[in-house]
């Protein structure tokens, strides 16, 4: 068996799920050879990504004056912009224009929609709203793995198609993570807690401070624009729809560890990858242009993803 390389402090209990999880299949053949290969292709890319960057050190550089206090927590994944992506030629591929200028109607607009109903004490907000930001504050694979799994059940759908179809999707997932913190970190566009704090300070007479304001939910440590969780839902919904299409399916459900007792269903493709776009407006982290411009680079990594295999 292939070690556990990646994440040896967790061998252990690595071991017992993989032993349980072979425990299912009966001794033969085809066990013995789907093991092997399955061990031969992890070696393959534990090598192909040795040296892809990922370890890199954190060294962003917080803005300061000498002597004057800056909040002390380091943002994270300043560096993975520089990771070597699976697709893409480079991270800075599909970045994309600046965001909005602070004097513009735009920016107006997704401040004060954000600021309306993206705030803790919102009166705004409608109670399946809060459901939704609170569900989808679920990042990661964990976020996307369990829809492929559902439509990769699918009838007569074969072991090489859904292999194809797992690798499409995290290869995708994983360039869309390079190129948005190459994005973020580009442009470093202040998340909604700063600018609405700073709303007397951005030049534009359509934006109105509030100086206690909060997000529902808590502000990830990176910069805002674009949205993350936009852009590898995308990438990921892009692959898929590349395999099911676009149209209806059946109603594929998911729960949330960060919403206990919250159950969400849809029945495209394309109404899941929307509703976690809304959901980082809601919870008070993107502005409505950073989900849009997110869902736009997913869309085009997807495609890329899916044309060249």
């Amino acid at each position: 068996m292939v070690p556990f390389k990646l994440f040896p402090d967790q061998k252990a209990a690595l071991d017992t799920s993989y032993a349980d999880s072979l425990a299912h299949i009966p001794d033969g053949s085809g066990k013995a050879g789907g093991i092997a290969v399955g061990e031969s292709v992890a070696l393959k890319i534990l090598a192909l990504r040795a040296a892809d960057g990922a370890d890199a050190a954190n060294s962003y550089r917080p803005k300061t004056t000498p002597g004057e206090y800056v909040v002390t927590t380091l943002p994270v994944a300043s560096q993975w912009g520089n990771v070597t992506p699976w697709i893409m030629e480079r991270g800075t591929q599909f970045r994309p224009a600046p965001p909005p200028q602070l004097t513009s109607a735009e920016w107006a607009r997704d401040y004060n929609e954000i600021k309306d109903v993206g705030g803790k004490k919102s009166t705004q907000r409608t109670r399946e709203q809060t459901d939704v930001a609170r569900f989808w504050t679920i990042t990661g694979p964990q976020s996307w793995d369990v829809i492929v799994r559902q439509w990769a059940a699918a009838p007569e759908r074969t072991l090489g198609q859904n292999a194809r179809l797992f690798a499409l999707v995290e290869m995708a997932a994983a360039d869309a993570y390079i190129a948005v913190f190459d994005a973020k970190y580009t442009f470093n566009f202040w998340r909604p807690i700063t600018a609405i704090r700073n709303g007397d300070i951005d030049g534009n007479d359509a934006t109105v401070r509030e100086p206690d304001w909060e997000p529902l939910v808590d502000t990830p440590l990176h910069p805002e624009y674009p949205c993350a969780h936009c852009i590898t839902s995308a990438a990921a919904a892009t692959v898929l729809q590349s395999e099911f299409g676009k149209g209806l399916i059946p109603v594929v459900t998911m729960t949330s560890p960060t919403a206990p007792g919250v159950e969400r269903k849809w029945t495209s493709i394309q109404d899941w990858a929307d509703e976690v776009s809304e959901a980082r407006i809601c919870g008070g982290l993107h502005y409505r242009n950073s989900t849009v411009v997110g869902k736009s680079m997913g869309r085009q990594i997807g495609e890329l993803t899916v044309n060249l295999y």
